[in-house]
């Protein structure tokens, strides 16, 4: 850059390129670091307590558990997507899991027995109804939904009741061969 350009704080194209490069790469680099491992919403430890709450709700009996079949996934899109509203009871709901946890157990949720674990989705349950509500009912959402929302994966929970495939919203009347007036 010459000293003309420098008082001015004018760029040449060339810089102004480079410079917008750089930029874009920069924002590229940062908007992938934000995104938390493998999740979209949760982190780590808050993956793990909302697996034990989920099993707890949906526990492993021939046919996958919750998270087994896919549920973590499903409640994490929906919380960064269309469940927003929801991000801060679950925030707050996991944090005060892991400290009931510790303070009754003296270990974080995941590394609890299965009974330790059973207790102490119970003890939420009954001390705040409110976000275990939300979880079950976003566990069973995620559970019995369709696999294309990232839950019910392979849709096992479809084959535990022995029901076929629903077919593609918007194609039930072709499919039945209702479709045509002809």
């Amino acid at each position: 850059m010459s000293n003309s350009h420098i008082k001015t704080g004018l760029l040449t194209r060339r810089q102004f390129v480079a410079v917008s490069a750089l930029s874009g790469a920069a924002a590229a680099i940062g908007c992938r670091a934000a995104k938390r491992g493998n999740w979209d919403f949760l982190n780590e430890d808050q993956t793990r307590t909302l697996a034990v709450l989920c099993d707890a709700i949906v526990p492993e009996d021939g046919y996958p558990s919750a998270s087994q079949a896919g549920v973590l996934t499903y409640i994490d899109r929906q919380l960064a997507r269309h469940y927003r509203r929801h991000q801060d009871a679950y925030r707050e709901g996991l944090e005060q899991a892991q400290k009931l946890s510790m303070k009754r157990f003296g270990k974080e949720p995941a590394a609890l027995s299965a009974q330790q674990q059973q207790k102490l989705a119970e003890a939420i349950e009954h001390g705040d109804r409110g976000f275990f509500e939300l979880v079950r009912s976003h566990t069973f959402e995620g559970y019995y939904g369709s696999p294309r929302h990232g839950g019910n994966r392979d849709g096992v929970s479809w084959r535990m009741l022995a029901l076929a495939d629903p077919p593609v919203r918007g194609r039930a009347r072709n499919d039945l061969g209702q479709g045509s007036n002809s």
